[in-house]
């Protein structure tokens, strides 16, 4: 398996889709470091030459955030929105949708498995 900007990438599939396996690196962004790599994007991986490897990493360390630096950055973006009592950072502290989505009827992604609520329906009046 080749070793690309320092996580493991199938070795099998095309070197376009096999990109998109680094945390950070999407459809456009693989393009754009292929096109300046000057490499075909239909080669599989494990068809790249040791120099064709080392020049993509090189060209992702000195122009993008990848793997563990963007994750941290973008808990470091949640915190700082935390800390400054924002109405995004009160949404990431109730583990409630950020951007707007309803969530009378949805949202299960982010609240979770439903909890029920005991003894509403004992009650008569």
């Amino acid at each position: 398996m080749p070793r690309i900007a320092g996580s493991d990438i199938p070795d099998r599939k095309k070197i376009y889709y096999s990109l998109q396996y680094v945390h950070g690196i999407g459809p456009k962004f693989a393009k754009d470091i292929l096109e300046e790599a000057g490499i075909d994007p239909e080669t599989r991986a494990n068809e790249l030459a040791e120099m064709d490897i080392a020049k993509i990493n090189q060209i992702i360390d000195n122009g993008f955030l990848v793997e563990g630096a963007l994750r941290r950055q973008v808990q470091q973006n949640i915190s700082r929105l935390r800390e400054i009592r924002s109405y995004r950072g009160d949404r990431h502290r109730a583990g409630l949708p950020t951007r707007g989505q309803r969530t009378k009827c949805n949202a299960r992604t982010r609240k979770g498995r439903k909890r029920t609520v005991a003894g509403k329906k004992g009650i008569k009046g």
